[in-house]
């Protein structure tokens, strides 16, 4: 059963973050990809929720300047980076160029996109700060 779930097929004690992985492609035979983007490294160490929260806002807006396919950009359970799922083949060069522009980009944010009560969920769990801390955190590692 576990066998069906992508990120269970390889062994998460090899991988080092930050880093971006193709976790899928052509799925259910569509032209859809999907991506790993890892701001942490797996089980040692995890986002702290209001600035992973932030961070998904941030990159939702983000992420599709630079890329007009995204379907949607999920933060993982394990508070560990996001999935990244959009229209087309695996484009791994692309990705880490957009992402980078993405993450730069919000360094000038003055705020985080749509954090209030009537678009978010859990609208008072944002921290502007923390969010941009991931983002040179990934940044300082792409130098």
């Amino acid at each position: 059963m576990t066998d069906a779930v992508e990120s269970f097929g390889f062994d998460h004690r090899t991988l080092t973050a930050p880093f971006i992985r193709i976790a899928g492609s052509g799925l259910g035979g569509c032209n859809i990809s999907k991506y790993d983007l890892r701001f942490v490294t797996p089980n040692q160490g995890s986002m702290d929720t209001d600035g992973l929260h932030s961070l998904e806002h941030m990159l939702a807006v983000a992420i599709r300047e630079h890329r007009k396919g995204v379907v949607d950009i999920s933060p993982m359970g394990c508070r560990t980076g996001f999935y990244l799922t959009e229209i087309g083949a695996p484009d791994l060069m692309g990705i880490g160029e957009s992402l980078r522009k993405a993450l730069e980009g919000i360094l000038d944010f003055a705020s985080v996109p749509a954090a209030n009560e009537e678009q978010c969920g859990n609208w008072k769990d944002h921290d502007l700060l923390k969010a941009k801390g991931y983002a040179r955190l990934f940044l300082a590692a792409l130098k």
